[in-house]
């Protein structure tokens, strides 16, 4: 019953590849446990458990660890991304544009160009 309601969670999980998952439904409470690449995957998890349950959902208990805590995330290109559309995906603001950019020098020489293809590290904020 409660693995149901949270159908779109253990999707996204599967989607994400998270590692050593772990679900198991006790006394109608849903426990889920693994492992994320990134804290950004792990932000994208928690975001779908509180759309889904609310600000405390008191019906589910997710136990999700980080694997590399040294960046937020890791960001492959697509064909007309900029910077600053990608730091509004991860930071909600443009305008930082240049942590990126700032993270990624051994590979960018210039903000304003950046090719599809190529992996960004996403700092943490």
């Amino acid at each position: 019953m409660v693995k149901a309601k949270y159908q779109d969670v253990l999707d996204l999980g599967d989607r994400l590849n998270i590692k050593e998952g772990k679900v198991e439904e006790e006394n109608g409470k849903l426990k889920v446990w693994g492992t994320a690449s990134t804290q950004y995957e792990k932000n994208l998890l928690w975001d779908e458990i509180k759309r889904i349950g609310g600000e405390n959902p008191t019906d589910i208990m997710a136990d999700i660890k980080v694997e590399d805590e040294s960046v937020y995330a890791r960001h492959t290109v697509k064909s007309g991304e900029t910077l600053g559309k990608i730091a509004k995906q991860y930071y909600g603001e443009p305008s930082k544009y240049q942590k990126i950019y700032q993270a990624n020098t051994d590979i960018l020489k210039n903000p304003d160009l950046i090719h599809p293809g190529q992996e960004l590290i996403i700092p943490n904020d």
